[in-house]
Formats: C-alpha cells, sequence, structure tokens
C-alpha cells in the first residue's frame, strides 16, 4: 500500500465528528473534544460548503454546556412525539430496526477486535452512530498499520452505509427539528462523496424502500423499550469505572471492549 496514511487520519477524524453527534454523551471532556474537532475541520475542511457549515456548527454549539446538542439530538431521534427519522440501516433496506443489515453488520464486526459495548449503548450495530465509530476505529487501525481492515473498511460502506446515508442525511437534513444536524448533514454529504471517489463506489440508484404506510408513530414495544432505556442512559451522565481507562480520543465512545 502506498503511504496513505495521512488520508487514513483525516478520513478517521471525519468518521470520529459524525460519531460523536450521534453518540452524543452528557461527559464534558468528549464534548469539548468534539469543539476542538469542528474547530480543526473547519481549518481543514473538504470544500467551501462544508467550511462554511463547519462554522455554522462551531456558532451554533455552545461552549461550556452540551445541553444544546442533546437536546436537539432527543427531538430528532429518541422523542416518540417528535422525533421522525430512524437511524438503522435496516430500516431503510426493509423497513424494521433489526434486519438484514444488522445481521451483516454483526458479521463484519466479529471479523475485528471491535465489540459494542451492550452495557453502556442500546443502538444496533448497523445504526449510523455506530457504524460512524466503527469505522472511525477502522480506519485509524490502518492508519497505523493494520492494513488487513482496508477490505472490511470498503465492504462496511459500500455494502451498508452507502445504501442509505443519502436518504438518511435528507431527511435530517430537512426535519424542522434540525438546526445543528442540518449544517452536519451538509459536511457529511461532502464526506461521503470523497469516500465513494476513494473507495471508488458508485452512488446507490434511488429505490422505493419498504413503506409502513406511514404509520411512524406506531412503534414496537421493543423500540419503545430501546429508546426509553437509551434516554435513560444518556440522562445519568458518563458512569466512571474503576477498570476503565479514560479515553485518549473521542471516537472511542463506543468502542468500549477494543481488544488489543
Amino acid at each position: 500500500m502506498q503511504d496513505n496514511s495521512t488520508i487514513y487520519k483525516a478520513r478517521a477524524l471525519y468518521y470520529n465528528l459524525f460519531a460523536n453527534f450521534f453518540v452524543p454523551s452528557y461527559d464534558m471532556e468528549h464534548y469539548l473534544s468534539l469543539l476542538s474537532l469542528v474547530s480543526l475541520l473547519k481549518e481543514n475542511s473538504l470544500d467551501m460548503e462544508s467550511a462554511k457549515a463547519l462554522e455554522k456548527i462551531e456558532n451554533l454549539l455552545e461552549k461550556t454546556s452540551n445541553s444544546k446538542l442533546i437536546q436537539e439530538y432527543d427531538d430528532l431521534f429518541l422523542n416518540p412525539i417528535t422525533a421522525k427519522v430512524r437511524q438503522t440501516a435496516s430500516f431503510y433496506d426493509e423497513g424494521v430496526e433489526s434486519g438484514k443489515k444488522r445481521v451483516e453488520m454483526i458479521n463484519f464486526v466479529g471479523k475485528t477486535k471491535i465489540r459494542r459495548n451492550e452495557k453502556d449503548y442500546f443502538e444496533y450495530e448497523d445504526s449510523v452512530g455506530f457504524l460512524f465509530s466503527f469505522l472511525a476505529q477502522l480506519c485509524d487501525n490502518v492508519a497505523k498499520g493494520e492494513e488487513e481492515y482496508i477490505n472490511t473498511i470498503h465492504c462496511v460502506f459500500s455494502e451498508i452505509l452507502n445504501d442509505f446515508i443519502d436518504e438518511f442525511a435528507s431527511l435530517v437534513y430537512e426535519d424542522d427539528n434540525a438546526l445543528i444536524f442540518k449544517e452536519l448533514m451538509v459536511v457529511l454529504h461532502s464526506f461521503i462523496e470523497f469516500e465513494r471517489l476513494f473507495l471508488d463506489v458508485s452512488k446507490p440508484v434511488a429505490k422505493q424502500r419498504f413503506q409502513k404506510e406511514k404509520k411512524e408513530e406506531n412503534i414496537s414495544e421493543e423500540e419503545k423499550e430501546r429508546r426509553e432505556r437509551n434516554r435513560a442512559l444518556k440522562a445519568q451522565g458518563p458512569k466512571k469505572k474503576k477498570d476503565e481507562e479514560e479515553p485518549s480520543d473521542i471516537q472511542y465512545d463506543v468502542e468500549t471492549d477494543i481488544e488489543v
């Protein structure tokens, strides 16, 4: 492999950025790291549109509190009354929260040392938060010389993320509750286009996905319980454990069970 370590480090930073918006934490250290990452990428953006969007995000984010970000995330994705946007690849593929795409992702995860921390993270393996965090970790690993993960990155992007990310981003962008996330979708659009070029993956042909007869409010009991667990977990704030290392970088918010 040519010396692409710099590119993989940059890709890890972008995936890390998206991961920390979609795996929000009450931990202020994580939030301050996120603010620093937004500032860094604003100065090293992919294009003018994403640079402007990152500047708007920087201005919208509060400097001493992450409550505004957490509230917007809740309104978009967790609140049963206001949330309209689903986050899993399975939903966009077949209309269910836990389907074939989740199984595919579990298989991909099983081929790596990364595991979902089920005690603290209740979203599925094919949710955008986990996908971004998973790809951030793999890109970082490749940058450090673990080239065996190059193919896994390509497969996860081309077979899971690529198929639904455009529709997901469009729904977020158009949602009335989106303010910070609306600008984030501009950055995501530029990055996904870069990824397609870098990985030589075509933009998917628009397809009619499974619709649940517009009964978005009719959430299954399993989904209601999962959302409530997630909301309760976030409300508790960060949990400190004696044997738990403090992450040196925000990208490890999900992958706390990584073996080395």
